[in-house]
């Protein structure tokens, strides 16, 4: 390879991996303001007649809306993905995102419409929910699978960044917008972060635009080895793969719920936190994650035991996790702050390096399929679910720690399943052994992955 060649490829990588970064962080930044508003707002707006706790838990079960339809997100467009291309459904997911974002921000309130307003709420999230669970996967791939050989798990991480600058940016616009009057927060105010959307959308329609088709995909399509049928393919072949990522995506996606919208919640309706001031300690946090995080994905590439790495990630979560609440719990802001951000530090490393180790131990061509469905089901049955199970726990018990215990589970789930899949072939390595001699049935995987 001539060095003007791997020169040019060197740009259409880190070409790829903005594009995945700045669209991933729109996307994220859409999906976040809604947390953060069913979190502050949206009990008073659309559930006017649902008063206290039982208004925010119903607020939650429409946050909760969104990630029930991310599988099917993941499953429409993976199959496109994995057939068509990644750019082409990227473009798709970006649209349909920031369509519903904004149309959330024009939707009138229960005091206008009645129950049509909760209603149609529910529908948008869902459309919503569809975009993101077409988002992730693409992104992911579109970088990794530019990325310089090794460096796939490094790449991959650059769409991973887009899930804590978007949430930074969420957390910014809702301090902002915090300051005004309760009365102006309520009827108006929750509104501009959603209605910001349609400009964010032009923004990353012109990056993505601009970002080649993966070489792994563009292979699969010039030999004609993609997947007729991905979904069919994936669950006949990896089932026990599909199995084990859900649970290794658990605690990178639960936790930011945990932080960003269940202790939101708690912390200034039963706590004595005002909404300024915990959207500020959330806001640090987030700051730390987007700091700190890239570390991730550097340590587990060069770490020579992937397993080992993801131990000294995740086990200091175990004790920080349940720190946090403690100390969120002494209603003392520098303690409060100091919990969340000290918390956020082991998962956000494991994030980092999370879709690139899930993405290499699929076959490219369903790969899409593959990684979206571990992704998309977790956020589905664990990640999405956490604020409302975390306020019935609460709401049950009385008391925190039965939510500190479900933590600590997600923890050490995320931490079993993770181990059992690197113990699997390395697809990415595979791609770059000699042809001659290819294992029975995997022909067409070896052919394609990168």
């Amino acid at each position: 390879m001539s060095a003007s060649t791997a020169r040019e490829q060197k740009r259409t990588a880190n070409r790829a991996g903005l594009g995945a970064f700045i669209g991933s962080t729109i996307e994220w930044f859409d999906f976040y303001i809604y947390g953060t508003a069913a979190a502050l707002v949206f009990d008073e707006v659309f559930f006017p007649e649902l008063e206290g706790p039982l208004g925010t838990l119903v607020a939650f079960a429409t946050f909760w809306v969104g990630f029930l339809a991310r599988p099917l997100g993941g499953i429409i467009f993976g199959h496109f993905g994995d057939r068509l291309g990644r750019k082409k459904t990227l473009v798709i997911t970006l649209l349909m995102m920031g369509i519903a974002t904004t149309l959330i921000g024009l939707l009138p309130g229960y005091s206008s419409i009645g129950v049509a307003a909760p209603i149609l709420l529910v529908c948008i999230r869902m459309v919503q929910g569809i975009g993101l669970g077409g988002e992730w996967g693409g992104s992911v791939l579109i970088a990794s699978e530019h990325a310089p050989k090794g460096k796939s798990i490094l790449y991959g991480a650059f769409a991973q960044q887009g899930s804590p600058v978007g949430n930074t940016l969420s957390t910014i616009s809702f301090l902002a917008i915090s300051q005004l009057p309760n009365d102006d927060f309520v009827s108006w105010g929750w509104r501009i972060p959603f209605l910001a959307s349609a400009v964010l959308v032009f923004v990353g329609l012109f990056v993505r635009m601009r970002v080649a088709e993966s070489p792994a995909m563009a292979k699969a399509i010039k030999t004609r080895t993609v997947s007729k049928l991905p979904l069919t393919e994936v669950l006949r072949t990896q089932p026990t793969l599909i199995l084990l990522g859900i649970g290794a995506c658990t605690i990178g996606l639960s936790a930011t719920y945990f932080k960003s919208t269940f202790a939101l919640s708690w912390a200034t309706s039963t706590l004595d936190f005002d909404r300024s001031s915990f959207l500020t300690i959330i806001l640090v946090a987030n700051v730390v994650q987007v700091l700190v995080q890239p570390f991730g994905a550097v340590l587990a590439t060069r770490m020579k035991s992937m397993t080992r790495a993801v131990c000294v990630m995740l086990l200091p979560e175990i004790v920080l996790l349940p720190l946090m609440f403690v100390l969120i719990g002494t209603e003392n802001y520098t303690l409060a702050m100091i919990g969340v951000s000290v918390a956020t530090i082991p998962h956000c490393l494991y994030y980092a390096a999370l879709a690139g180790m899930l993405a290499s131990r699929f076959p490219a061509n369903v790969r899409y399929t593959g990684i979206s469905l571990c992704y998309q089901l977790c956020g589905t049955i664990l990640g999405g679910t956490t604020p409302i199970v975390g306020q019935s726990l609460l709401n049950w018990t009385g008391s925190i720690t039965a939510v500190i215990f479900y933590a600590v589970f997600q923890i050490l789930l995320t931490l079993g399943c993770m181990v059992l899949i690197l113990r699997r072939p390395n697809h990415d390595e595979l791609a770059h052994e000699p042809a001659s001699q290819p294992a029975p049935g995997t022909t067409a995987a070896v052919t394609t992955s990168v």
